[in-house]
């Protein structure tokens, strides 16, 4: 009797050992795969899509902090870097580079890490709140449109008349690897007046 009760604690000892094994081997795997995501987070961006040339604000350089993110519904303020690589999404929303800057009219594309900066983004609802902090102004935007498309659909990075605010992240939330969707929040300028 004691012996198959030793053999026993020996088998479920390996059991645990390589349970836990493969469990840091899936962790190790998962973070590789998103640190090397970054560059390919969203689709190529369309040569006609350009920062206003007329716009009086300086361009930033890749890596700059230009701003923050604040979304009271999940009572985060994030800050928003300009670039969309893998080392600018570690530091906070990245800026969608070519696209116009927050408060300018037409479509601003931020995006972000579902695991770490946007977790809990799928709580936003139509009608919530998002306030963009600048040196050169403060932007209140409303949600007004919520929607899950394939990874490379473009529509998600077209030009706009109005001053529009676009969150993109991964989707679905929980996958584990490169997600082959996006869940995109678009919210139009409500406060804050926007610049041409």
């Amino acid at each position: 009797m004691r012996r198959s009760s030793r053999w026993i604690t020996i088998a479920f000892s390996i059991v645990i050992a390589l349970g836990l094994s493969a469990i840091a081997l899936a962790g190790v795997s998962i973070y590789q795969m998103n640190a090397s995501s970054g560059s390919t987070y969203l689709p190529e961006l369309d040569s006609s899509f350009a920062q206003n040339p007329n716009s009086r604000l300086p361009k930033p350089s890749v890596g700059d902090v230009i701003g923050s993110l604040t979304i009271p519904k999940i009572k985060k303020t994030i800050s928003i870097i300009e670039g969309t690589g893998s080392k600018e999404l570690k530091l906070g929303v990245g800026h969608y580079v070519g696209s116009v800057l927050p408060g300018v009219s037409d479509n601003s594309v931020l995006a972000g890490h579902r695991d770490s900066v946007f977790r809990n983004l799928g709580d936003l609802k139509i009608g919530d709140l998002i306030t963009v902090r600048t040196r050169y102004g403060t932007f209140v935007y409303e949600v007004h449109k919520i929607r899950i498309v394939n990874a490379n659909d473009r529509t998600v990075i077209v030009p706009t008349t109005n001053s529009v605010l676009t969150l993109s992240t991964c989707y679905p939330f929980r996958f584990i690897g490169n997600a082959p969707k996006r869940y995109i929040i678009q919210a139009g300028l409500i406060i804050g007046e926007p610049i041409a």
